[in-house]
């Protein structure tokens, strides 16, 4: 499947969800409330990939909804609605809200690196019902978390893309989320052990070739995410 905020809100105009492997279409972030983009500096790059900060702009849940509810229904794949919710009440309300959406089968709720454990099991809990749940975790965070997402009745784990910061030539601080191949080892990594906790995972982070999801996959992973590589094009190379 893709990851969030990597394919838009609706499938339909993309190839990607036509692959045979793809399970499922990942939809934008969703906020309860409109979110509007980030400021100052969104993107830069370093050797082996780049910090991207967008802020996760979008209009709100009921907006977002009333847009693209028609295109989930038709949607060829099943979708997967990626929740930004602050509390447990805004959990409830977005996940009985999209109930009622056809195509819809399931939520993946994103968590900050500041998230605690209570807030994790909180709103895992108050958005369980129709639809699945899955816990995208904080990269950094994801082996103190994952045991309590999972407890609290999460189907899976997914990984968030880990946060970093880097400094411009003029000395100004940028943090952001961080893609691209080089963040693969870490990835990896961070499977294999939450594959020894009995832990579903989704894998995430720097899949770039065929290769590096055969990789993934024999650390643990039951299905991956495919992120900034998706923005080049919807091909895997087979080799790096």
């Amino acid at each position: 499947m893709n990851a969030a905020g990597c394919l838009g809100f609706a499938p339909d105009a993309y190839r990607f969800v036509d692959m045979p492997l793809v399970g499922a279409f990942v939809t934008n972030p969703i906020s309860f409330l409109p979110r509007t983009p980030a400021h100052g500096w969104r993107y830069f790059d370093f050797p082996g990939g780049f910090l991207l900060h967008t802020g996760f702009p979008n209009v709100g849940i009921n907006p977002v909804v009333r847009r693209y509810a028609r295109h989930w229904s038709r949607s060829a794949k099943p979708v997967i609605a990626h929740l930004l919710a602050r509390n447990a009440d805004e959990a409830a309300a977005m996940a009985r809200r999209l109930e009622a959406v056809e195509g819809v089968i399931g939520v993946e709720i994103g968590f900050a690196s500041d998230t605690d454990s209570e807030r994790v099991a909180d709103c895992i809990l108050a958005a369980r019902g129709e639809l699945s749940v899955i816990a995208q975790l904080p990269f950094e965070r994801s082996l103190e978390l994952a045991a309590v997402a999972i407890q609290a009745g999460a189907w899976a784990v997914s990984l968030a893309a880990p946060r970093g910061a880097l400094y411009a030539q003029d000395g100004t601080s940028i943090r952001g989320r961080l893609y691209g191949p080089a963040i693969l080892p870490m990835a990896i990594r961070l499977v294999e052990q939450l594959k020894t906790r009995n832990i579903p995972t989704i894998g995430a982070g720097g899949i770039y070739t065929q290769g590096d999801i055969q990789a993934m996959l024999a650390a643990g992973a039951i299905a991956v995410q495919l992120d900034s590589v998706l923005w080049r094009g919807f091909g895997l190379s087979r080799s790096a």
